[in-house]
């Protein structure tokens, strides 16, 4: 490498005072040779003067460093003035200099507090229902135009969606609801032998199954399945601009994309939920007979005496709202999709968080509702 373009001069000074000269060139290039030889022209010294008269060109990180050495230089007690700077140099190390003084360090960023967190997460909430509740209202407005004009609902796919989100779903759905049946209707045999009631086992089976957890497991397996895999999908689409090409050719994304794949749920979700209702009853069957020694017969009697169509009836009310909601929600986050690949990550997981918390809500709201009605 070559010689530094600047110039350091010592001229001199009396009583522990120094005076240098800096001219040149003085960039950031030549930094670390600069702030050597400074450190030996400053140590010892008390007041410093530095002349910047000869200074040709200065940038901003020999102005940030100059103004370093000034700082470190007054912390050991001592004074460094630069003086005679040019009109262009001394705007460029008056824009580097810190005022207060003490400021220059920056401060810590600190961490949010409890409080914060809390309204940071209200904030968040509010946001997301906003965004979903717009994203209901444009839904409902692209259906009453599909009313209008069908043929402009891509219902091309259906076929394909009704299949992945239900057909593909069988397997998982039966087998987690014929668990759930097994295991209900083990530690209810444990209570109901204690007391003589064998015979009730069918009822607490039957109604468990069909008003609650046939409903609600097989949205929950819904929701992990087709849910997550809608927002991907969607997420994906946006982040790669097909949702901007879409509109672009004059295709509403909402009749497009959305309203096929909440279509496919409404109608593959009640099917699912018959399905896992008769997986539940079949594992509380086997509960009866292999544990209680009780008559198939028997169990399949008092079932049909304690559960009625009402009541399978509530719990496909119950998994036509899950659906509809996994499907809006699900939708909607894949189209608020921002950030690349990340980002789809992020709404996927999103999408998922915000259809359990939905499904129980929902759930509770519906318990309350049949409870007004008396069903």
């Amino acid at each position: 490498m070559g010689s530094p373009a600047f110039s350091l001069h010592d001229e001199g000074g009396a009583g522990g005072s120094v005076r240098l000269a800096l001219g040149g060139f003085v960039t950031l290039a030549d930094g670390a040779e600069l702030w050597a030889r400074m450190q030996r022209r400053l140590r010892g010294a008390r007041a410093v003067d530095v002349d910047l008269g000869a200074v040709e060109r200065l940038d901003g990180g020999a102005a940030a460093l100059l103004h370093a050495l000034a700082r470190e230089h007054a912390a050991g007690g001592g004074t460094l003035q630069f003086r005679g700077a040019r009109t262009e140099v001394a705007k460029l190390l008056d824009l580097y200099a810190c005022r207060p003084a003490e400021r220059c360090g920056g401060q810590a960023p600190r961490e949010p507090g409890l409080l914060a967190d809390v309204g940071a997460f209200a904030l968040s909430a509010v946001d997301s229902t906003r965004a979903i509740l717009a994203f209901t209202g444009d839904l409902v407005h692209g259906m009453l135009q599909a009313i209008r004009r069908p043929r402009t609902v891509h219902l091309g796919d259906l076929g394909g969606l009704v299949e992945r989100a239900g057909t593909d779903g069988v397997p998982i759905v039966v087998l987690v609801n014929f668990l759930v049946g097994a295991v209900l209707g083990l530690q209810g045999a444990i209570q109901l032998h204690r007391f003589g009631g064998d015979a009730f086992l069918a009822n607490l089976v039957g109604l468990s199954t069909v008003r609650e957890f046939g409903p609600l497991m097989t949205a929950i397996l819904v929701a992990g399945r087709s849910g997550a895999g809608y927002a991907a999908e969607l997420g994906t689409m946006t982040v790669n601009e097909e949702i901007d090409a879409l509109r672009t050719l004059g295709q509403d994304p909402q009749r497009f994309l959305v309203f096929p794949r909440v279509l496919t749920l409404a109608l593959a979700v009640p099917v699912l939920v018959l399905l896992a209702d008769l997986a539940g009853i079949v594992g509380g069957l086997l509960v009866a007979v292999t544990y209680l020694d009780q008559p198939a017969s028997l169990y399949l009697q008092v079932l049909r005496e304690g559960v009625g169509a009402g009541d399978v009836g509530t719990g496909l009310l119950k998994s036509l709202g899950f659906a509809v909601a996994i499907g809006l929600i699900a939708c909607q986050r894949g189209l608020a999709t921002r950030g690349g690949a990340a980002g789809v990550g992020r709404a996927t997981t999103s999408a998922v968080v915000a259809v359990l918390f939905t499904l129980v809500v929902l759930d509770s709201l519906f318990v309350n509702a049949f409870s007004l009605l008396g069903w």
